[in-house]
């Protein structure tokens, strides 16, 4: 009688499964994710296998059925010339087994990613002999991760491991050794002249430490080649939803191996193209699938309408995780090439709008929706008109900020009322729906978020111009100089006329400008720095101009006069932002404790400043 179970239990020795590995006969399907583990996961997991600990199974598909076979790929790390098919795929424990061969059996430094940068790094990882063998310590402590020069800049000194001699000297032993203990041994031996002492702690290192790795049996669970292709993809989406930050991206991968249809490769050759424009340098594959589900839900909604499907039964329009799991092979196939378009068209309307980086975009989210609404306007988005709705959209959703919370949920609701209002239907929600208060423009203190992100590029908009170079803002971001966010009266100037920092530190007082511009700012008080500029032959008519590009009133600059200036430019803002929405903004009578404060000139800042706009 035939078994019926689909799947065998076993236990394989650590080291051949890494050999395995090295050789190809073990590899990934190609719908498994890239290596993404950082330091503290690697080190945690060499800690475990040290101490005997179990790291859980793995689970491996047989490669023996043609009919089931998926695209292979090899292990990150190994490159061979003529890759033979794999006996095995690995579909659960990738991260782990990866980490294990990279550091044991690779002879190369390990590619990590930095938690903080995010970006690549190399890295050899060592045991600390003594530190590992000091009853009751954390095993993770005594590992070291170095750099791939093999120096570490610590408080105490440099750890300098690079040569061997150099690593017998400071009682490091390189993991990448484990397995090629006896050579190391011998010269370790040799270099302390064959010390007893030495000698006895490195026979307590390989029983101890090193005899755990090569002894180690990892739990696997074989999938038998007679599994369906569709089962397959199934059992890898049920065993990588849990304990695991898997994407939607991921899943559908598995899913579309089904189909014989590569997503991630369909994706690597949009993904250069699309990030080489700077606005969507940041963006995701999630992302992309996102606009995808988007659209072909609508798709799918406005195909219902034609078919009279009762309105409470029609397709919602989504792009939350399970809606973006819902797209087929050929919606995605279909839907591809329009959404890389809209994609090149949401960048050019970014641009128009000065919004040049992926770090002026303040919801990523908000680009979905726009990409998705470009895509579904196709050419119809080229109108002048069309664009000019689109901006207030924009803005509305920025300053409105409305996608702060339930953003997935915003997005469709963007999907289906912004086309619909372009051609002659009510104001999109994200429109009506939008406020903002001069209350809330005083609370912006920050160099980033929603507000800080859309007055600066509105400034840009209306061609703020660095007071030093004369140069527009624009054009000194075009040549990659950094502009930031300075204070217009300094802050040691407004500490010592007693202003509150609540004040001087509101976005009121701060406008985008270059280093340079700056440091001849410094500390000076408004008076003083604006006769500096003219004495470098800028005209107080053009320096006038270029202050008024920044929505700055150069008369309460000149007089140091921080309480008119500060009134104006608050009443001038809204009015920026109120132009931008589209929409009156209704500004009530705001008050501002401020008792006691004195201005340069000696005139009290009154207790109620009320902005008519």
């Amino acid at each position: 009688m035939n078994s019926i179970s689909t799947f065998d239990i076993t236990k394989y020795p650590l080291l051949d499964i890494l050999k395995d590995i090295k050789t190809g006969r073990i590899q990934l399907p190609d719908f498994q994710r890239d290596w993404v583990w950082d330091d503290s996961q690697v080190r945690r997991v060499l800690a475990s296998v040290s101490l005997a600990y179990p790291i859980g199974a793995v689970m491996m598909l047989q490669q023996g059925n043609h009919q089931v076979q998926f695209k292979p790929r090899l292990v990150d790390s190994i490159t061979l010339r003529e890759p033979q098919p794999p006996n095995l795929l690995i579909l659960d424990g990738q991260q782990r087994l990866t980490a294990l061969f990279m550091v044991l059996l690779s002879g190369q430094p390990v590619v990590i990613k930095d938690q903080k940068s995010q970006k690549l790094i190399k890295k050899w990882y060592y045991l600390d002999i003594e530190k590992c063998l000091t009853p009751d310590s954390d095993r993770r402590e005594a590992i070291l991760a170095l750099p791939e020069a093999k120096k570490l800049q610590t408080p105490n000194g440099v750890i300098d491991v690079s040569t061997p001699c150099r690593e017998y000297l400071v009682g490091l032993f390189p993991l990448s050794k484990v397995f090629f203990f006896s050579e190391w041994r011998s010269k370790y031996c040799k270099f302390w002249g064959y010390n007893a002492e030495k000698l006895k702690l490195l026979d307590t290192l390989e029983l101890e430490v090193l005899k755990k790795f090569e002894h180690y049996q990892m739990p696997v669970i074989q999938l038998r080649d007679s599994l369906p292709k569709d089962a397959v993809c199934q059992v890898f989406e049920d065993t990588n939803t849990s304990g695991c930050d898997l994407n939607f991206f991921d899943l559908m991968t598995a899913s579309y191996c089904a189909d014989n249809f590569s997503l991630r490769d369909d994706w690597k050759r949009r993904e250069a193209r699309l990030k080489s424009l700077k606005v969507l340098r940041s963006l995701r594959n999630t992302d992309f699938i996102q606009v995808i589900s988007l659209v072909a839900s609508y798709a799918r909604r406005q195909k219902a309408i034609l078919a009279n499907v009762n309105c409470e039964k029609l397709p919602a329009i989504s792009c939350r995780r399970l809606e973006a799991l819902k797209v087929s092979p050929e919606e995605y196939q279909t839907w591809a090439d329009p959404v890389m378009r809209g994609f090149e068209e949401a960048a050019r309307f970014l641009h128009s709008q000065k919004i040049f980086d992926a770090t002026d975009i303040a919801y990523p989210i908000q680009l979905v929706a726009l990409t998705a609404i470009l895509t579904l306007l196709g050419k119809q988005s080229e109108s002048e008109q069309i664009r000019s709705l689109l901006k207030h959209w924009l803005w509305s959703g920025m300053f409105g900020e409305v996608y702060t919370r339930g953003h997935e949920v915003r997005a469709g609701h963007d999907v289906l009322e912004v086309p619909a209002w372009l051609s002659g239907g009510s104001l999109p929600t994200t429109i009506s729906s939008a406020d903002f208060s001069v209350h809330r423009l005083l609370s912006v203190r920050k160099r980033y978020g929603a507000v800080y992100q859309g007055l600066s590029a509105l400034l840009r908009l209306q061609g703020a111009i660095d007071w030093n170079t004369g140069e527009e803002i624009n054009d000194v971001l075009y040549f990659e100089q950094r502009v930031e966010s300075h204070h217009i009266f300094p802050v040691s100037w407004c500490r010592k006329q007693g202003i509150e920092p609540k004040y001087y530190n509101c976005i009121v007082n701060r406008t985008g400008l270059s280093a340079s511009t700056n440091k001849k700012i410094g500390s000076k008080p408004p008076s003083v720095y604006l006769k500096q500029f003219e004495k470098q032959g800028i005209s107080p008519n053009k320096l006038d101009e270029m202050l008024r590009s920044h929505a700055i009133d150069p008369t309460m600059l000149r007089r140091d006069d921080f309480e008119g200036f500060f009134a104006a430019r608050t009443r001038d803002l809204m009015e920026l932002i109120s132009n931008a929405v589209g929409k009156r903004l209704t500004v009530e009578p705001f008050e501002q404790s401020i008792a006691g404060y004195k201005n340069g000139n000696g005139n009290g800042f009154h207790r109620s400043i009320v902005v008519n706009h």
